[in-house]
């Protein structure tokens, strides 16, 4: 969920946004993904983080990692990393939460939508992003702007490497599309979560059209 900015912090959001029109991390020839792989952790599921049979992504093939809030609330194993947000993308996939795990494959199809990512340097705790889309037409599109962190192989035990997800932000694309556009774009800050490592943090957007299909699933990378 994004964390808007209190009044008195407004300034300091403002400023958070300010490096991304000079962003050194952006989707700019960035190759799309064919398939996002959505791995879901209960929080509850203390070995689960490590578990050997945690699916791999296949080539071409981008991994999410989501971490379920569980029954056990702030004293679960894996509480201090989920989101409630990972309950919103399970009812969106319209898939059960899991006592342990779960995971889904979505396949990219039909003409890939022109989806432009950008993320500014970490300031105060926040990072600005920007989403761009280009020809939107009349399309009532479902994007989910994802804050995620990049983890090793390795890390805690995980046998694969890991694209947490840190922070979510869903814009009201599916409202503002009811009439033609040649663009539309959303510039927010986004909350880092403690505990996060900002040099690995990257964005990712799991854009859908009106009829679910996938149309773009975009991520950014970072210059040297």
């Amino acid at each position: 969920m994004l964390r808007l900015l209190p009044s008195c912090c407004v300034l300091l959001g403002l400023l958070a946004l300010a490096p991304v029109a000079h962003a050194l991390c952006t989707s700019d020839n960035v190759p799309q993904p064919r398939a996002v792989l959505e791995r879901f952790v209960n929080a509850d599921c203390a070995d689960c983080w490590q578990d050997p049979a945690t699916p791999k992504a296949a080539p071409g093939t981008l991994a999410l990692d989501w971490v379920l809030p569980g029954r056990k609330g702030e004293d679960a194993p894996l509480a201090s990393v989920a989101l409630d947000e990972a309950l919103d993308r399970l009812y969106e996939l319209k898939l059960p939460s899991p006592e342990r795990t779960a995971s889904v494959t979505l396949a990219r199809g039909g003409p890939a939508a022109q989806l432009r990512l950008a993320q500014g340097e970490a300031f105060n705790d926040y990072i600005g992003t920007s989403m761009t889309l280009k020809q939107p037409g009349r399309e009532r599109w479902r994007a989910w702007l994802l804050l995620v962190e990049k983890l090793p192989a390795g890390l805690e035990g995980s046998p694969v490497p890991r694209n947490l997800v840190r922070n979510v932000f869903r814009p009201e694309w599916d409202k503002v599309m009811s009439r033609p556009r040649d663009l539309v774009a959303e510039d927010r800050a986004m909350q880092i979560h403690e505990g996060s490592r900002t040099d690995r943090l990257r964005l990712v957007a799991v854009l859908a059209d009106g009829h679910g299909a996938i149309r773009a699933i975009t991520q950014t990378e970072c210059s040297p």
